[in-house]
C-alpha cells in the first residue's frame, strides 16, 4: 500500500452547529466549510490542522451510516483517512492481500475524493478509509 499521509479524522457528532465552536473558536483551527455529501447521507464540516484535517460528521438520515455509529457508540472518533494517489489500485491491492473491505469499489466523498473502506476487522478495529483527491491541473 502507497500511503501519502494522513488526510484526515473523521468525528461522528449529532449537529454540527454544537460542535464546530469548539473546533474552531476554542481550539483555533481552520474552518474550511460545510458540505452535503447526499450518498453518504451526512453534512460535512472541515477543519484544517498541520497538513491533515478534522472533519466532523453529522448524519442528515437515521439510515445514515454515522447516525447509526452515534446510535451504537455515541459521538465520538469514527475513523482515520490516509490519503493514497488512486483508491481504485488499494483497493485492489488490499484486496489481492486478502485484506477485508466494506468498499470493493471506490465510491464519491466529500470535496470531490475517491474513497474506499477497509473493515475494522482487518485494521485492529479501527475504521479505515482511503482518500484519493481529485487531480489538479498546473497552470504553464
Amino acid at each position: 500500500m502507497s500511503v501519502k499521509g494522513i488526510d484526515h479524522i473523521g468525528i461522528a457528532v449529532k449537529s454540527l452547529e454544537e460542535s464546530i465552536p469548539f473546533y474552531r473558536d476554542i481550539l483555533g483551527l481552520k474552518y474550511l466549510g460545510i458540505e452535503e455529501v447526499p450518498s453518504q447521507k451526512v453534512r460535512v464540516a472541515m477543519f484544517g490542522v498541520g497538513e491533515a484535517r478534522i472533519e466532523l460528521l453529522e448524519p442528515t438520515s437515521e439510515e445514515s451510516p454515522i447516525a447509526k455509529a452515534i446510535e451504537k457508540r455515541g459521538e465520538g472518533l469514527h475513523h482515520i483517512a490516509y490519503s493514497v494517489e488512486s483508491a481504485s489500485a488499494e483497493v485492489d491491492s488490499l484486496t489481492r492481500k486478502g485484506v477485508r473491505m466494506i468498499d470493493t469499489t471506490p465510491r464519491e466523498g466529500a470535496g470531490g475524493t475517491r474513497i474506499a473502506f477497509v473493515h475494522p476487522a482487518a485494521s485492529g478495529k479501527v475504521l479505515t478509509e482511503l482518500c484519493e483527491h481529485p487531480k489538479v491541473e498546473k497552470e504553464n
